[in-house]
């Protein structure tokens, strides 16, 4: 996972107004969001008025989270909240009590936590790679790849000099300290030392 001082630092940012620091989590966790709420086989209607009620509800309540490395958590409780009580309305149903109840979905939640962190990570990590690399490794994991022939015809590469650029590219990438982090605490986590 991501750094708890970065999450930290970024929440405490935002709550002293850091408009770059807002635009940040939006986009570090938009995507988490979003995939709790198509769990729910809502409308896009719904969908969306759920994604604007969990960030109303993160301005006005982001100065007081108890803990703000846990943003990820809460933003996934807060919309998992805001879709049963969605669906809810629409079911008629009695209102949510204060505590949900956990289950399988919990487990989900936390993948999918996961696996944003992870992204987030690796956009950080191409980001620092020389044009060249990022360049080379987009074309390459685009669906479908590009073909080495594409590459070098794109880039004014020889395609013998494609495999070699290719392995210093990911050489520099798995050097990134925001992938680093990634990679401890996952091996943390499953050694048993965590």
């Amino acid at each position: 996972m991501l750094e708890k001082s970065s999450v930290a630092g970024l929440v405490a940012r935002a709550a002293g107004s850091d408009q770059a620091a807002w635009e940040e989590i939006v986009e570090r966790y938009a995507p988490l969001v979003w995939s709790i709420c198509t769990r729910y086989r809502l409308s896009n209607q719904d969908i969306e008025d759920i994604g604007q009620n969990v960030w109303l509800r993160l301005v006005e309540h982001i100065g007081n989270l108890r803990e703000p490395a846990a943003l990820p958590g809460w933003l996934a409780t807060t919309t998992q909240r805001e879709c049963l009580r969605v669906v809810g309305k629409h079911d008629r149903c009695v209102p949510l009590p204060d505590e949900l109840p956990r289950g399988p979905d919990d487990l989900m939640i936390e993948q999918e936590i996961i696996m944003a962190e992870r992204n987030i990570a690796l956009r950080a990590a191409l980001a620092e790679l020389p044009a060249r690399c990022r360049m080379v490794l987009s074309m390459l994991i685009s669906d479908p790849p590009h073909s080495y022939a594409e590459i070098g015809s794109t880039l004014h590469l020889q395609i013998g000099s494609i495999g070699s650029l290719r392995a210093r590219c990911l050489e520099k990438l798995r050097g990134s300290e925001h992938l680093a982090a990634i990679l401890d605490n996952e091996t943390a986590g499953t050694d048993g030392s965590a």
